[in-house]
């Protein structure tokens, strides 16, 4: 069987990029881990809109296979693992035969769902996945200078493209309520939480801004963008772990991940943001009523 070298290549990036992290967290600068976060995000969204969601969704599930498969029997099992029928659901071919359940359903509701189902998997993606780098730009360039007027234009572009992304995944998620190895109920409601704390947190900076206060606004962006990081990454990060910690319970691991990644993303943005702002307060550069 030829190896997946997609995912072992994901792999390989994955240990640079923690090498990266490890180098930005030293040097207080995150720069570098930033975009490669962002190359990264493009890197997996992209394949679905070409190679489609189902092959795209295995692509992703082989990359949780090895580490939830770890000291596992390929004639064992466990209550987070299923079989997909002809092993469709990987692109590990026959050396995995078991996979994450979550992951085994994702793919089923992909590959026998409606096209509109589909159809509302791409808005989410695309959508968010121009938030993502939009995101990024919007602070790199503040609106306090020069890029005033283009930093108010790609805000305007990025909270639209934010709506019907947020739309799109309060529809899916609605969805769920049958799903038994997404967690059920509990599954819709987390997805919904999310939701809450990604859309919450850029309504709170927009309402901000429109007041004239531009020290809330710069704060609620950073929750925000901390919030989407939670959503994509570190719930994905997340996965890693707790697949293999949890896999005798059906839903465990994609429910812990479901219900802390977001708000988990936003308390990580407020730590940094208040040690970079005191580090400016130090310096003389900002004022303390921004922390």
């Amino acid at each position: 069987m030829a190896l997946p070298f997609g995912v072992i290549a994901i792999y390989v990036a994955l240990v640079a990029w923690a090498l990266i992290l490890i180098r930005d967290l030293k040097r207080g600068s995150f720069g570098p881990f930033i975009w490669v976060g962002i190359a990264l995000l493009l890197v997996l969204n992209i394949r679905y809109f070409i190679e489609g969601a189902p092959d795209a969704i295995a692509f992703f599930i082989g990359i949780y296979d090895v580490l939830d498969n770890l000291g596992v029997s390929a004639t064992g099992g466990a209550a987070a693992l299923a079989p997909c029928p002809d092993n469709a659901c990987t692109v590990w071919g026959d050396r995995f035969v078991n996979h994450p359940s979550w992951g085994v359903a994702f793919h089923d509701r992909f590959l026998n769902g409606s096209n509109f189902r589909n159809s509302l998997l791409y808005v989410h993606l695309g959508l968010n996945s121009i938030v993502f780098v939009l995101m990024h730009i919007q602070l790199a360039r503040t609106g306090a200078g020069e890029h005033k007027n283009m930093h108010k234009l790609l805000g305007r572009i990025s909270f639209v493209c934010l709506t019907l992304a947020t739309i799109a995944a309060i529809w899916l998620a609605s969805q769920h309520g049958d799903v038994s190895e997404y967690g059920g109920n509990l599954s819709v409601y987390g997805f919904w939480f999310m939701s809450l704390c990604v859309y919450g947190c850029a309504v709170m900076g927009v309402l901000a801004i429109r007041k004239g206060d531009a020290v809330s606004h710069r704060i609620w962006m950073i929750r925000f963008v901390g919030s989407m990081w939670g959503a994509f990454w570190l719930f994905r990060a997340m996965l890693l772990v707790t697949g293999p910690l949890l896999r005798n319970w059906e839903s465990a691991s994609i429910l812990t991940c479901i219900w802390l990644s977001a708000p988990l993303g936003i308390l990580i943005a407020e730590i940094f943001r208040r040690r970079l702002d005191r580090k400016k307060v130090i310096a003389g550069v900002t004022n303390s009523s921004a922390l």
